[in-house]
């Protein structure tokens, strides 16, 4: 976990591997932002290192310095902000996020690292130190004992004025408690599927939790207890892999608690499509499809490592979605946990089946709330591309909640409709219900299937993270290459908006 902390004291003084100092782009050139504190020898090298590498001071720009004098860090990183000038001192929140984590994301062998960039209060102060500690994570990969170790960043020191605010301590705490938890999820998404199926899984929760000592509850499902708890949707997903289907549950129960909240997520350590095979290409960035479980296990232990005072239960509907001569056939009906019968028509819209039990499980403890997250259909990349999740759901004022939390945590979401004229879609001539819709707005009918398993009276949020979850392009900002951790954020502050 990398230590993030607060400073007033003069960033050239602070000796560390790296200082992390902003930049802005006014008339198309860099200038050093607001909030650097450097001696004026110093602030005329820089100027000059600036000019002469032709900076812009765009946003996410990212250029390192060597040996800045009267400077004690070893380097002198500096980020882009895009346009302001040296006297501009509020800028967009996600702007100081993304420039704070470019910097970091740039860093090797750095292990001590200060940030010195424009702050204007307790929330822009969380925002550097939140996209500095996002930035730093790297995933350690399946080495062999010739791999090189290479230093990461350990320690995080946000220079502000503000530094002994108790609020500010306590954004810099809850920074990196968030950077950990969205780490924990990047490395359960990145694990390979072949070492992380649902039992593994279920296995590195129960670890995390001994390890981090934190009191939350946890109880797990094997194949037989689902099959006799009636939950025909995740049996019949899991029913074609060698590694049998696990629902676990996760709950930070604190004493005294404002409120509940469920959080149900779809957990498919690996997505081959079952019979309705995917096609070769289609399936590589399948180790993926868990990452709505990821970010709801991450919620759950980072609510309580932060001691919020709600009750928060986490659903992870775990299978692998595997074709062999037990998989589930197009035309089967299974009953789920409610009693409803389904149809399946096409054994690659697998992961609706696990969410619909999760959600019933859910609703039987009767929760405030209920949010269930999920890479759920591609239909959302079609509508909203690959860095927007579409948020659905049975209240709009509910729906509003959710994306207003997702706005706080700086991760991008869009309301959706669930229009009543697309829920014929789902009638079936054998069943209750067909579980797929028609091809066009997928992304809806989906949300209106799970809808039926919502408990009525119960506020219900569906996110679809099938896009931002996972950045098989470039990294950018404190975003990697790779698992993204999507949605702990926006679970996050959702939980600490009920703990008022």
């Amino acid at each position: 976990m990398t230590t993030v902390n607060v400073s007033d004291r003069p960033a050239h003084d602070l000796k560390t591997d790296a200082l992390v100092l902003a930049t802005v782009e006014t008339d198309g050139k860099a200038g050093l932002a607001a909030g650097h504190g450097l001696p004026r020898a110093a602030a005329t090298h820089v100027a000059a290192q600036l000019a002469a590498l032709q900076a812009t001071g765009s946003a996410e720009e990212v250029l390192t310095i060597a040996a800045v004098p009267g400077v004690a860090a070893a380097r002198v990183v500096l980020t882009g902000l895009g346009k302001g000038t040296a006297r501009t001192t509020s800028f967009d929140h996600e702007v100081l996020r993304r420039a704070a984590g470019a910097a970091t994301r740039s860093l090797k062998n750095a292990a001590r690292v200060a940030v010195a960039l424009p702050t204007t209060g307790v929330e822009s102060v969380a925002a550097v130190a939140e996209g500095a500690a996002l930035g730093a994570y790297r995933y350690a990969g399946v080495r062999g004992p010739s791999a090189k170790a290479v230093k990461l960043v350990t320690t995080i020191t946000v220079v502000t004025a503000d530094a002994r605010l108790k609020p500010v301590k306590a954004a810099a705490t809850r920074a990196a408690v968030l950077a950990d938890a969205k780490a924990y999820a990047r490395d359960l998404v990145n694990t390979p599927p072949n070492q992380l199926f649902p039992q593994s899984f279920a296995d590195s929760v129960k670890a995390r939790n001994a390890a981090a000592g934190t009191k939350v509850t946890i109880k797990v499902l094997d194949e037989k207890a689902l099959e006799k708890g009636g939950f025909g949707g995740i049996v019949g997903v899991g029913q074609g892999s060698v590694n049998p289907p696990r629902m676990v549950t996760l709950t930070w129960n604190p004493p005294k608690a404002n409120g509940s909240v469920a959080l149900v997520g779809k957990g498919i350590t690996f997505d081959s499509g079952g019979l309705n095979i995917k096609p070769a290409t289609g399936m590589l960035t399948m180790k993926s499809d868990m990452a709505g479980a990821a970010a709801v296990a991450a919620t759950v232990f980072a609510a309580a490592e932060l001691g919020l005072p709600v009750k928060v239960t986490g659903y992870l509907c775990l299978a692998e979605n595997m074709p062999s001569g037990t998989a589930q056939r197009p035309s089967d009906v299974v009953t789920m946990r409610n009693g409803t019968t389904v149809e399946i028509l096409d054994t690659d819209a697998e992961g609706r089946m696990v969410l619909g039990d999760g959600i019933c499980l859910a609703g039987e403890a009767k929760p405030d709330a209920i949010v269930d997250i999920a890479t759920l259909t591609g239909a959302q990349m079609v509508a909203l591309g690959a860095r927007v999740a579409g948020i659905m759901a049975n209240e709009d004022a509910f729906r509003d909640r959710v994306r207003a939390a997702a706005d706080v945590a700086g991760e991008a979401a869009w309301p959706m409709p669930l229009p009543t004229d697309l829920r014929g879609q789902l009638e079936s001539g054998v069943a209750d219900l067909a579980h797929k819709g028609e091809r066009w707005g997928g992304m809806l009918t989906a949300g209106l299937f799970l809808k039926e398993f919502v408990t009525e009276g119960t506020p219900w949020a569906h996110v679809d993270i099938a896009g931002p979850s996972f950045n098989d392009g470039s990294a950018w900002g404190y975003t990697p290459k790779g698992a993204t951790g999507y949605g702990v954020g926006t679970l996050l502050a959702l939980v600490e908006d009920y703990a008022g």
